[in-house]
């Protein structure tokens, strides 16, 4: 399937997903995202205090997938120790202990991080979503705050760049789930929305077969189409990160190589 290829890069941008200096388990989770946390170029405090959130994101994307136990519990107990930072109050966890001089230094509010937490919240109740506009109302919860952070990082938290960076976090994360069907369908989520699986007569079993029908095919060229067409909506959003970095920062070949993955998984003609 061909693709058109945005003009900004994603990796100076969304993908935050978190790390600072808490061993080398965080550290080999960021290698594996999807699109570097932190470019080597960036100014070195835009890069600590990336690291800093990713490793905050991470961590409570960790205790909404990962973690054994009761997650709503767990979630629940790491945002109240998250709200201790705004309450004058010292958080217990390593993590949000590191964040701290981030959230001083570039005024960070609390709610980016909270509506992280209600998206994993929500995954623990919600298995799948009715429409489109359902799955977008996640996204708003679980991507649109990733980019509210890196704006606020980069200084250039206004209304024009945080329309412009919620359509790309959006995107991004559409392409992401795009590229985990199986792998969501193994954890009991199909975030392809139902109406969608109705219109190409595509049953949920068929998203679990090791080889994708025409119908699956059809389905996923669709998503993805959709999910291209938001990204490049949003691709904009460069020229206000470009008031803060290097023009040099602005580089497709990540989001490439991030739709390339979603293609290999099978969905292509």
């Amino acid at each position: 399937m061909a693709v058109t290829r945005p003009t900004f890069d994603a990796r100076a941008f969304v993908r935050l997903r978190r790390r600072n200096d808490l061993g080398p388990a965080v550290r080999g989770q960021e290698r594996a995202e999807n699109f570097p946390v932190a470019l080597r170029v960036l100014p070195a405090p835009i890069r600590a205090d990336l690291h800093a959130v990713y490793a905050v994101a991470r961590t409570i994307d960790d205790l909404g997938d990962r973690t054994s136990g009761d997650r709503t519990a767990q979630l629940q107990e790491f945002r109240s120790d998250l709200l201790q930072i705004w309450q004058g109050g010292r958080p217990r966890h390593p993590a949000l202990e590191n964040l701290v001089p981030t959230v001083r230094a570039r005024q960070l509010a609390p709610k980016p991080f909270e509506d992280l937490i209600e998206a994993n919240l929500l995954d623990q109740q919600q298995l799948r979503y009715p429409t489109f506009d359902d799955l977008r109302g996640y996204c708003r919860l679980s991507a649109d705050p990733v980019g509210a952070l890196v704006l606020s990082i980069f200084d250039q938290s206004t209304p024009a760049a945080i329309e412009l960076s919620d359509r790309v976090c959006t995107a991004l994360q559409l392409l992401e789930h795009w590229q985990d069907v199986a792998e969501d369908l193994r954890a009991g989520r199909i975030y392809v929305p139902q109406e969608d699986l109705i219109t190409y007569g595509v049953t949920e079993e068929d998203l679990g077969r090791p080889h994708a029908s025409p119908s699956v095919r059809a389905l996923m060229r669709f998503e993805i189409n959709r999910a291209v067409d938001l990204l490049e909506s949003g691709a904009g959003v460069h020229e206000h990160l470009a008031r803060s970095v290097d023009e040099d920062v602005c580089d497709t070949r990540p989001v490439d190589e991030g739709l390339q993955r979603t293609e290999s998984r099978g969905f292509a003609a």
